[in-house]
């Protein structure tokens, strides 16, 4: 009888605080659920180091550091991957990204998505369990453009960074609509340097019926609104990645950062994602692990293997960072007699909007799945809180639960992908054909 392999995985950990305790009940509990599995996943969402980088022009919105001990507390939950390319990679440059990778290689991580160039970067790393081999991929397409790690030449270095899923977005609309646009664009002069630069041989003019509108995509089309799909270039790199993996490991994960969403609704995949992680099973990949937008979104079973479209936090502590750039403190007109606190109370009204008014941000599962060879013998989903209401120098950190609450949101998050869970005790366990 074949071998059977246990994974678990968990959303973002944005973790700025020190545990508090290894020893209380909570804890206990949760590390031996996540123990117990062979794989054990957790998206680092902050970089770790002591302030080895300058912070960045741009940042994915907090400036995330945290000390490098954080990294004990994140090995003392028991994780052994670490996907860690996603929109706060390089808050603090190429010297903090270096720095964060040096202390991930001292906890002895296998961790994935960031290199010194783009082949580093894309390229899959391997966990030996002794269930089997497991090969871990990562990439984000939610990220800073100067991100993206560049390819290296024979003439000429890469450059360090990401892992990128780019995507290309086309706004559908009516003739008379795209006709209005046209004259819009005209009278704005929003395509003038467009213009000149095609008149000038610099940029090939398009033929291909869609306008564009400064930076957006427009074409004649019915439904009206936004397409969006994987970009080609990235598509096939990663693709590459997974047959590369799938001959050299028993096992291949997929981890992909990505806040994009369908519409206004962050808990609803844009379409360029699910495209993304179908292909990706298709090429090889045995499951695809996302996280991204702090909230959760629908899990799917596509060809025998789990598609989770975000599991939404593990821990969230984007309050305590205890330092911002002067350019945060800009944002929101404030100057240098200003502290930590006066910003985030700014930026969220005196805790009156933003994440921590939003009771889903800090509801999520912890997911556990079997394989046995090359079947899927099982997903059971543990429900998890991390605090809501807790001031914010106290909530980010996740607690087991038995409750249905959270796994009825799942079940109906989960249904358009015609995934049926059901519900026992304060579990979740996915109905598998």
């Amino acid at each position: 009888m074949e071998q059977t392999i246990s994974f678990v995985a968990t959303g973002d950990s944005f973790i700025t605080r020190r545990l508090p305790s290894t020893t209380s009940e909570s804890f206990v509990e949760l590390t031996n659920l996540i123990k117990s599995a062979d794989a054990r996943l957790t998206n680092l969402e902050i970089t770790t180091h002591n302030f080895e980088g300058y912070p960045g022009q741009a940042s994915g919105g907090t400036w995330a550091i945290t000390s490098p001990l954080a990294l004990r507390d994140i090995k003392a939950y028991g994780f052994n991957l670490l996907p860690w390319a996603n929109n706060h990679t390089l808050d603090y440059l190429y010297g903090g990204l270096e720095a964060t990778e040096r202390y991930i290689n001292e906890y002895e991580f296998v961790h994935a998505g960031v290199g010194k160039n783009l082949a580093d970067a894309s390229a899959p790393r391997y966990l030996e369990t002794p269930a089997g081999r497991v090969a871990l991929i990562a990439a984000t397409s939610s990220f800073h453009e100067t991100w993206i790690a560049g390819d290296q030449r024979n003439d000429m270095s890469g450059r360090p960074g990401i892992n990128p899923l780019r995507h290309k977005s086309v706004h559908k609309i009516s003739k008379e609509k795209l006709e209005t646009l046209k004259e819009i664009a005209d009278t704005v002069d929003i395509n003038a340097v467009t213009k000149m630069s095609i008149k000038e041989g610099f940029v090939v003019e398009k033929k291909d019926g869609k306008f564009e509108f400064g930076q957006y995509v427009f074409a004649e089309g019915s439904p009206e609104g936004k397409e969006t799909s994987p970009d080609p270039r990235d598509m096939k790199r990663i693709l590459k990645s997974i047959s590369e993996a799938k001959r050299q490991a028993d096992y291949v994960v997929v981890s992909i950062h990505a806040h994009e969403m369908q519409g206004e609704d962050k808990s609803v995949p844009a379409e360029f994602l699910k495209t993304f992680a179908r292909e990706c099973i298709d090429g090889g990949a045995d499951s695809i692990v996302g996280h991204g937008p702090h909230v959760l979104r629908g899990i799917e079973i596509y060809n025998g293997r789990p598609i989770f479209y975000s599991l939404g936090n593990f821990i969230f502590q984007n309050e305590t960072v205890t330092h911002l750039p002067a350019d945060f403190y800009e944002k929101y007109g404030l100057g240098n007699d200003h502290t930590v606190a006066d910003g985030l109370d700014t930026r969220t009204e005196n805790n009156t909007k933003g994440f921590g008014v939003n009771e889903k941000i800090w509801d999520s599962i912890v997911p556990v799945w079997k394989m046995q060879g090359d079947k899927l013998t099982e997903v059971k989903l543990y429900p998890i809180e991390l605090g809501y209401k807790q001031p914010r120098y106290k909530i980010g950190w996740p607690t087991l639960v038995k409750t249905d609450r959270i796994l009825k949101d799942l079940q109906e998050l989960s249904e358009p992908f015609g995934t049926k869970i059901d519900i026992k005790d304060g579990v979740g366990t996915i109905v598998l054909d």
